[in-house]
């Protein structure tokens, strides 16, 4: 079954004008690249050195461009928290209690950091490993859509 969504997800990058894809279901994280050759290389869960495709040349060279607005705003140091679904941010489990955490908290792998209501249902989002929170980039009540930063949280 898993293998006809793979088929989905490269069909829709060859019709489309993105040249990369990387997706998470079922356990399993697939990164799909736009190259000469269309490959479909599954990724370990556990964080590895990125995988090279033909198509990180484009990648790379996008990347001065976006370095000077970067330079700008100043960015916190650590690991994004993507949001994995789009619903609303909520940073407590009822409007009278306090957020479950806080700028400079120290967070645990599996803590609660938030709620995301979608399709009202109430989705706990945990922390993926231990750290720090350094930033909180969404605000109570807003949408967020999907892989829109939560959480920058430094693991050091």
């Amino acid at each position: 079954m898993w293998q006809d969504k793979l088929k989905e997800i490269i069909y829709i990058l060859e019709n489309s004008n993105v040249n990369e894809i990387e997706v998470n279901f079922w356990g399993r994280k697939y990164r799909v690249s736009k190259g000469s050759s269309m490959t479909a290389t599954p990724v370990a869960v556990a964080p590895v050195a990125p995988v090279a495709a033909p198509a990180s040349a484009p990648v790379e060279a996008s990347a001065p461009e976006s370095a000077p607005a970067e330079s700008a705003e100043p960015t916190a140091k650590g690991e994004d928290l993507l949001s994995p679904m789009p619903g609303t941010f909520y940073a407590s489990s009822t409007p009278d209690d306090p957020p479950f955490v806080k700028k400079g908290d120290s967070v645990k792998k599996g803590q609660t950091l938030c709620i995301i209501e979608a399709m009202k249902i109430m989705n706990e989002i945990e922390a993926e490993f231990d750290g720090t929170i350094t930033d909180i980039k969404a605000k109570n009540g807003d949408p967020v859509e999907y892989n829109q930063t939560l959480f920058i949280i430094d693991p050091s």
